[in-house]
């Protein structure tokens, strides 16, 4: 057996030409504004806000950024974020993480106008999201469900593992996955016999930040896999958290690292950005 590999770079493609001709034929009187926000140099947070931005530019989104520096206080970050909060001209804000350790990251996403959320990070938008009447989504785990819709992929009655328990992937993701109706696991680094339970799996997602963890012994023949991590390997080269190809070798279907989740990723937070647009004029 030899996985279809999904390429998330082509969906992500495809999402973004479809909000540039969304925002093209509304003729707005008003662009649609995202600010982000980096504090201090951190290169590979400088790379994802570039990126983030030029998908912006792309789709007609005005994008404003501050370049905060390192010693940025908590307070003067808060101050920031009020001022976002009550802009009418921006529709969404970003707070690229990691913070600083001396910056509370929950304090700040909390300090976020939950309507101007584009992460769906604030608890108001992940409570909503925990009742079934999700209003933003996380990004990550939105581009994981269209991923595996994309394909056709039935998830009822599916068992659904989710390696990792975060709140910007594993905890979102495992609610929407519920709301398809599969039946979901969720697996941590406290959990005995990860193997055994992965085996059982006929979605895996696996977003834990450890190189090449899940090898073809950890998978269900023909199991659909998707890789959300991104790290480097032995010769300094971006891999996931899943040995492609080992695993390639037993699954049905596979998402690459680079070019899988990624770019989806990405793509949602600008359809995020639109959606607050939206109900911002409603």
């Amino acid at each position: 057996m030899s996985a279809h590999v999904i390429q998330g770079q082509k969906l992500a493609e495809a999402i973004l030409d479809e909000l540039k001709l969304k925002i093209e034929e509304k003729n707005l009187d008003q662009q649609i504004g995202l600010a982000t926000i980096l504090v201090g140099f951190d290169p590979a947070s400088q790379v994802y806000v570039a990126n983030k931005r030029k998908a912006a530019r792309r789709v007609g989104i005005r994008s404003v950024h501050y370049d905060l520096p390192e010693h940025t206080t908590q307070e003067e970050l808060l101050r920031l974020i009020s001022i976002l909060n009550t802009d009418p001209t921006i529709h969404g804000i970003l707070v690229q993480l990691p913070l600083a350790q001396h910056i509370q990251t929950d304090k700040i996403i909390e300090s976020l106008e939950p309507s101007k959320d584009v992460d769906g990070f604030h608890p108001l938008n992940l409570g909503y999201l925990l009742v079934g009447r999700p209003r933003v989504i996380a990004c990550t785990p939105l581009g994981v469900m269209h991923l595996i819709r994309s394909t056709g992929y039935n998830l009822f009655g599916k068992h659904a593992v989710v390696v990792g328990r975060s709140t910007i992937v594993g905890k979102p993701l495992a609610h929407l996955l519920l709301q398809a109706n599969a039946t979901v696991t969720i697996c941590h680094r406290f959990t005995t016999n990860l193997a055994e339970i992965t085996k059982t799996a006929d979605v895996l997602v696996v977003a834990v930040g450890k190189a090449k963890l899940i090898t073809k012994d950890y998978i269900k023949p023909g199991a659909f896999v998707v890789d959300v991590g991104i790290n480097k390997d032995e010769h300094n080269r971006l891999c996931g958290d899943v040995d492609f190809d080992d695993v390639s070798q037993v699954a049905s279907y596979i998402t690459p690292v680079p070019r899988g989740v990624g770019p989806l990723t990405i793509a949602m937070l600008l359809r995020n950005t639109w959606d607050n647009y939206l109900r911002s004029k409603t």
